[in-house]
C-alpha cells in the first residue's frame, strides 16, 4: 500500500530533461486527440454490433448511459489530470491516493484496455478497407483477411477458414512508426483526421436524415429473448457496456498530460471539451443509422455505416465514407498506441517494469523500444482475435480504471484537502460515488465471457508484479 507522494509526482511532471517526454500539445491539440480516438471504432463498427445484438434501435439509449457515466469520471480524471500533470493516466493517480499494488492493478488494466483497443480498431479499419477494395473487384486472398476463429463466405457459397487478418496488422506496424517519429508530428495529423472524422459524422446525419424510414424503429425496444442482455431494459445496459468502448478517448488525453503545455488548464478542457463534443454527435449519428436500415441488417458486420448509407439515394457515397472512415481509423489507433506507451513508460519510471519501456530516443524523445515491443504484441492480437471478443474486453477494462478513479478523487478529498486544485470534481463525493455505479452496472451487464478473460489477464499482471514489480520498485527501495 505504499503511496507516491502528490509532490513527488509535480516534481517529476516539472522535469524537462533529455530523459523526459517533450512538452508541446496545447489545448485544442488535446481535443483533437481526444475526438480523434472517440470518433472511432465505437461509433462506425460497434454502434452496428450492440443495436443487432442487444439494444436495437434503443442503442441511442445505451450511448446516452455511457455518456452519463463518462460525465462522472470525465470531471473525476479533469481533477487529478490538473494536480498530477504526469504520463499514466489512471495508473498515476492511483499510485498517489491508494497505494502501489492498486496502482499496478489498475495499470496493467490500462494495458489491456489501450492494447486491445487499437487491435478492435485495426479490424475493423481492416473490413471497411475489404469493403472499400469490393467495389473495384480487388479481391485480398480470404485467409488473409480474417482471424482463424472466423470463416469467410465465397461468392459461390463455400466457406474457408481465416488464417490471420492481415491488413490489422499492417496497419498496426505504420501507425507504430509514425508514433516513434515524435508527438508534435502525430498530434498534427490527429488534427487533420479529426475535421475529415467530424464532416463524415455531419454529412451521414445531414444526407440520412431525411430517408429515415420509421418502421425501422418499431419496436424501438425490442422484446427480451429470455437472455439477460438480449434486448429488453437489459441489453440496453449491454449495448451501453458494449459501446462505452467509445469514449475511452478522454481518459487517453490523461496519460498525455506530461507532453502538455500549462497541463493544469490544458488536461480539464481537453477532456471535457472531447466528451461533450462527441456525445452530442453520437446521439445523432446512432438515431440516423437504425432509421436508415432495420438492426438486424447489423448482426456480425464491423462496417454498418456503409450498409446505412446504401439505404439512401446517395449510395454513390458510400465509397467516399468508407475512405474517409478507413483514413480517420488510423487516428485512433495512433491515439491508443500512444496511451499505452506512455502507460508502461511511466511503470517503468517507477521500476515497476523493465527500464527499456523507459529508454527515450535521443532525437525524437519518445518511448521507442517499448512502441516497437508493443506494436508486435497489438498487431498479433489484431490479426487472430475476432472484434466481438476484442471490443468486448476493452470496455470492461476502460469500466474498471474508471471505478478506480473515481475512489481515488474520494480518497484524496478526504487525505489531503488542502491541496491545491486547479480543477475540482463539483459535488463529491456525489459525483463519484455516481461514477462507481454506473459503471459497475454497465460492468455487470457485461457477458461472463469477458469477466473470465479480464480475470485471466489480472492473474497474469499480479504474477508479473510479485516476481517482478514489487522486487524492483523505486519507491520500495528510496523508503526501505
Amino acid at each position: 500500500m505504499i503511496r507516491k507522494s502528490i509532490e513527488a509526482l509535480q516534481r517529476e511532471a516539472a522535469d524537462t530533461g533529455t530523459g523526459s517526454l517533450k512538452r508541446s500539445l496545447n489545448s485544442i491539440n488535446m481535443i483533437a486527440l481526444g475526438i480523434g480516438v472517440i470518433i472511432g471504432a465505437g461509433l462506425f463498427s460497434l454502434t452496428g454490433i450492440a443495436a443487432a445484438n442487444h439494444a436495437g434501435p434503443a442503442v441511442t439509449l445505451s450511448f446516452i448511459i455511457a455518456a452519463v457515466g463518462c460525465a462522472f469520471s470525465a470531471l473525476c480524471y479533469a481533477e487529478f489530470a490538473s494536480m498530477v500533470p504526469v504520463a499514466g493516466s489512471a495508473y498515476t493517480y492511483a499510485y498517489a491516493t491508494v497505494g502501489e499494488f492498486f496502482a499496478w492493478v489498475i495499470g496493467w488494466d490500462l494495458v489491456l484496455e489501450y492494447s486491445v483497443g487499437a487491435a478492435t480498431v485495426s479490424i475493423s479499419w481492416s473490413q471497411y478497407l475489404i469493403r472499400f477494395l469490393n467495389k473495384y473487384n480487388i479481391q485480398l486472398p480470404p485467409q488473409l483477411i480474417s482471424s482463424p476463429f472466423e470463416s469467410v463466405t465465397l461468392a459461390d457459397g463455400s466457406t474457408v477458414q481465416g488464417w490471420i487478418n492481415l491488413p490489422a496488422v499492417l496497419i498496426i506496424i505504420f501507425i507504430t512508426a509514425i508514433i516513434i517519429r515524435g508527438t508534435k508530428g502525430s498530434a498534427l495529423y490527429t488534427g487533420i483526421v479529426v475535421a475529415l472524422k467530424i464532416g463524415v459524422v455531419i454529412v451521414f446525419i445531414a444526407l440520412g436524415w431525411n430517408y429515415i424510414n420509421p418502421d425501422n424503429y418499431v419496436p424501438y425496444i425490442p422484446a427480451n429473448t429470455g437472455v439477460f442482455g438480449e434486448f429488453g431494459v437489459s441489453g440496453i445496459f449491454r449495448g451501453a457496456g458494449v459501446v462505452f468502448f467509445v469514449f475511452i478517448g478522454f481518459d487517453i488525453i490523461a496519460t498525455m498530460a506530461q507532453e502538455a503545455k500549462n497541463p493544469q488548464r490544458t488536461m480539464p478542457v481537453g477532456i471535457i471539451g472531447s466528451l461533450i463534443i462527441c456525445t452530442l454527435l453520437f446521439g445523432l449519428f446512432s438515431f440516423v443509422m437504425t432509421g436508415l436500415a432495420h438492426y438486424t441488417e447489423f448482426k456480425n458486420s464491423a462496417a454498418p455505416v456503409a450498409i446505412a448509407i446504401e439505404k439512401t439515394p446517395f449510395y454513390w457515397m458510400s465509397q467516399i465514407i468508407i475512405m474517409a472512415i478507413i483514413i480517420g481509423y488510423t487516428s485512433v489507433i495512433l491515439v491508443d498506441l500512444l496511451g499505452q506507451s506512455r502507460v508502461f513508460f511511466s511503470m517503468s519510471k517507477d521500476g515497476l517494469l523493465p527500464k527499456l519501456f523507459s529508454q527515450v530516443h535521443p532525437k525524437f524523445r519518445t518511448p521507442y523500444k517499448g512502441n516497437i515491443l508493443l506494436c508486435i504484441f497489438i498487431s498479433l492480437f489484431a490479426g487472430l482475435v475476432p472484434i466481438t471478443v476484442v471490443g468486448e474486453m476493452t470496455s470492461i477494462g476502460t469500466l474498471l480504471a474508471f471505478v478506480l478513479v473515481c475512489i481515488g478523487i474520494i480518497v484524496l478529498r478526504k487525505r489531503e484537502p488542502n491541496l491545491p486544485r486547479p480543477f475540482k470534481t463539483p459535488w463529491v463525493p456525489v459525483v463519484p460515488i455516481l461514477g462507481i455505479i454506473t459503471c459497475l452496472v454497465m460492468m455487470f451487464s457485461l457477458p461472463i465471457g469477458t469477466w473470465i478473460r479480464l480475470f485471466v489477464w489480472l492473474v497474469i499482471g499480479l504474477a508479473v508484479y510479485f516476481f517482478y514489480g514489487k522486487k524492483n520498485s523505486k519507491i520500495r527501495a528510496e523508503k526501505s
